[in-house]
């Protein structure tokens, strides 16, 4: 089985270092990292265990090669241009979604008509251009056909995840699971990155306010849209999120606040960013998510712009 990954980054290397092990994987980076893991290799630690291995890892994909499945790793907000630039180069592959919140599935099924939407219930922390900590692990990762569905290539995949040591398995309905594993995104991602603070710093009694409102209105677009998340209740959400998400994951550093520190672009607008624009067909007004949208937008222009006057 042959598996290219496209933007590799923590979720990407990760993913083509325990895949290494059971399959061909060739990853697609940045210079440095390309250079970096071809220099000395690509390594893990935390809860996925500890590993350290060598893969194909280049800037460009390589050519006239065929490959069983092309997974794509890149931020949200890059997914389109990876889509112009490599799906046409692949028409055999399944294309596997990895990215944080909605839309992305969407997009690369405007390409592709064999999409495998999936969920990562992983965190990752870069910590140098070799080496990637995975902080926790909240569950198992979900995969299925998008919108719905499980067959032979879902099957096949996760199959091979588990024999990588990903505990993983193919669901029905994807798209209800990644909206729920946006809701989580939503509700901790963009106040820690606002604050820059970890998870466990979020459960005091005024951020908890904002978590709520925030739950509330996206339980409400959801169920307009036709999701059925994996909670029944925002309370049953938030006694989730308070009493097993926040403790386990209680020191990562979300990816939202590292992106923030590096003075890069946030996936927002594929988070809080479309909930609120998901409820405007419906006529809902979602106040909360679109304040902490704009508070964030607000601080990737300032530390985008900081950082480029730095380099002045």
């Amino acid at each position: 089985m042959k598996f290219l990954i496209l933007g590799a980054g923590a979720v990407g290397l990760s993913m083509a270092a325990m895949l290494s092990g059971v399959a061909d994987v060739t990853a697609v980076a940045r210079g440095e990292t390309a250079r970096e893991c071809t220099r000395k290799g690509f390594s893990i630690s935390g809860a996925w265990g500890d590993l350290t291995t060598r893969f194909p890892c280049c800037t460009e994909p390589p050519v006239d090669e065929v490959f069983d499945y092309v997974l794509v790793t890149t931020k949200a907000y890059n997914t389109r241009d990876v889509c112009q630039r490599y799906a046409r180069d692949f028409p055999g592959a399944e294309f596997v979604s990895f990215q944080n919140g909605i839309g992305s599935a969407e997009i690369i099924a405007s390409f592709t008509g064999r999409v495998i939407g999936g969920v990562v219930m992983s965190g990752f922390i870069r910590t140098g251009p070799g080496h990637v900590h995975v902080t926790g692990n909240a569950g198992e990762s979900l995969f299925g056909r998008y919108p719905c569905g499980i067959d032979e290539g879902v099957r096949a995949f996760t199959d091979l995840l588990g024999q990588s040591g990903i505990p993983a398995r193919p669901v029905p309905d994807i798209r209800d699971h990644i909206w729920s594993k946006n809701l989580i995104s939503c509700t901790l991602n963009p106040l820690s990155a606002i604050l820059g603070v970890e998870y466990g710093s979020l459960t005091g009694s005024h951020t908890w306010q904002i978590i709520s409102e925030i739950t509330r209105e996206y339980f409400t677009i959801a169920g307009a849209e036709g999701v059925t998340l994996a909670w029944k209740t925002p309370e049953e959400y938030l006694h989730y999120l308070g009493h097993e998400l926040i403790p386990l994951m209680s020191t990562h550093t979300s990816s939202m606040l590292q992106d923030i520190r590096k003075g890069r672009m946030t996936e927002i607008g594929f988070m809080n960013g479309a909930i609120y624009r998901h409820g405007e067909p419906h006529g809902l007004d979602a106040p909360y998510n679109r304040c902490i949208a704009e508070l964030v937008e607000f601080l990737e222009k300032k530390e985008l712009r900081d950082m480029k006057l730095s380099l002045v």
